[in-house]
């Protein structure tokens, strides 16, 4: 238990330190919107492709679905923190790229309140914002560059009622800041930055609701639902001016409180989950937002104000995901303990980006991503601690117009320490 809470105190040092939840992407569509978005997902549930509405085993946490807490031993302490690193590989007609980065995902802790009771806190990334590519244009060239993302702090409660049913509640602190960069060069040597800048400081609810049932004696099945509200997001955006030849003031463009003006959409996700003893777990899940309803408005005296693109920004937002583990023999020897994962799934984005074709017709594009994920849970031997390891490839592009195609191979490492609390060995 000391090492548990040395690492635990580290974590926390970690988190302050490194400012917040480190922000991993490297792709130019996060440009668009508030960026690539996150789906809560542990290490354990990326290896089984993004799956978990309906996952409650009580030895994982389960930030997707915060019914999920009730199902936690009332003698069980969890704490789970993962790290990834990304492989990027990007090709635009005969162009191609590559890069890599990496860093701190998340971090969870989960614990009993009362038999029926469990609650959970972490943080984790909302969306990532990174990116760096140029154009030339007719007397020059431009430059644009993004960094950023948005965090969200949150406390989580459930509650088990008539022994088959789980309901529970995530409250979240959104915050962070966003900064899109557009660097003007000329070809006489002049340079000018235009800056547009968000930040948000708000809160967040998701409600969730999990049911299971048995089929004879081994069959078990969880049902899982969650729900969160559309939300006016609080914060201000503004955008600057700075010659950057020059030691002048920057001159400000435009301004405005976020209120009323970029809002977040309802989201609704639901799955199922099948049991066979403690050996096998097979879950599909499906996530639906509605993007299409949500506020993104232009920045008066800084943005473009072409109505036929800015007028429809996003577009609804739903995925596919299923993902299956395996334990040989829960209580075998090492290898059958070990548990194997393997998962994939299916992303239609919210992002809309428009091009014109050479006769300046204008085209909507949309954003899919898809990809496949293994990766394997290994056992600490004398402890319930879990060491989860997962490989992960995705490939994202726009459609009808490919645009840009990336192909990521992410490396995540999650290790989940399971102890028991206020447990007091009294054998000595």
């Amino acid at each position: 238990m000391k090492i548990t809470k040395h690492l635990i105190a580290l974590a926390i040092i970690l988190s302050t330190t490194m400012g917040v939840i480190a922000q991993n992407t490297t792709s130019p569509y996060s440009r668009y919107g508030y960026g690539i978005l996150s789906d809560n997902a542990t290490s354990t549930q990326r290896a089984m492709g993004g799956v978990g509405y309906a996952m409650n085993s009580g030895r994982q946490i389960n930030v997707m679905n915060p019914a999920s807490y009730a199902s936690i031993d009332s003698l069980t302490f969890l704490f789970d923190m993962g790290i990834s690193g990304t492989a990027l590989w990007s090709k635009e007609g005969e162009n191609r790229g590559s890069s890599f980065g990496g860093g701190l995902d998340y971090i969870t802790l989960q614990f009993p309140i009362t038999k029926y009771m469990g609650a959970s806190v972490g943080l984790l990334p909302f969306s990532s914002v990174g990116y760096s590519f140029g154009n030339e244009i007719g007397n020059g060239t431009n430059s644009y560059e993004g960094y950023g993302g948005l965090n969200q702090l949150y406390a989580g409660l459930s509650g088990r009622f008539f022994n088959h049913l789980n309901i529970g509640v995530n409250a979240s602190y959104l915050f962070g800041t966003t900064v899109n960069d557009i660097y003007a060069n000329t070809a006489n040597g002049g340079s000018t930055l235009f800056e547009r800048v968000m930040q948000v400081r708000d809160w967040r609810i998701q409600a969730g609701i999990q049911y299971d049932f048995y089929i004879g004696a081994n069959n078990r099945f969880v049902l899982g639902a969650v729900f969160t509200p559309e939300k006016k997001l609080l914060g201000k955006t503004w955008g600057m001016s700075y010659d950057v030849n020059n030691d002048t003031e920057p001159e400000l463009l435009g301004e405005t409180k976020t209120n009323d003006k970029y809002t977040l959409p309802n989201c609704w996700g639901g799955g199922i989950n099948y049991q066979w003893r403690d050996r096998l777990m097979v879950e599909a899940d499906f996530t639906y937002q509605e993007w299409a309803k949500a506020k993104y408005s232009i920045l008066e005296g800084f943005d473009s104000s072409d109505s036929e693109i800015y007028d429809e920004r996003f577009d609804n937002r739903w995925e596919v995901s299923v993902g299956a583990q395996y334990t040989p023999k829960p209580r075998g020897n090492y290898f059958q303990r070990v548990q194997y994962r393997i998962g994939g799934f299916y992303n239609h984005d919210y992002q809309l980006i428009y091009t014109k074709d050479l006769n300046n017709n204008t085209s909507k594009n949309n954003i899919i991503e898809y990809g496949v994920s293994a990766g394997v849970g290994l056992p600490v031997n004398g402890f319930k601690t879990v060491i989860n390891v997962g490989l992960e490839y995705r490939h994202r592009q726009a459609t009808p117009n490919p645009l840009i195609k990336e192909d990521y191979l992410n490396i995540t490492l999650g290790v989940n320490f399971n102890e028991m609390w206020f447990w007091k060995n009294k054998l000595r």
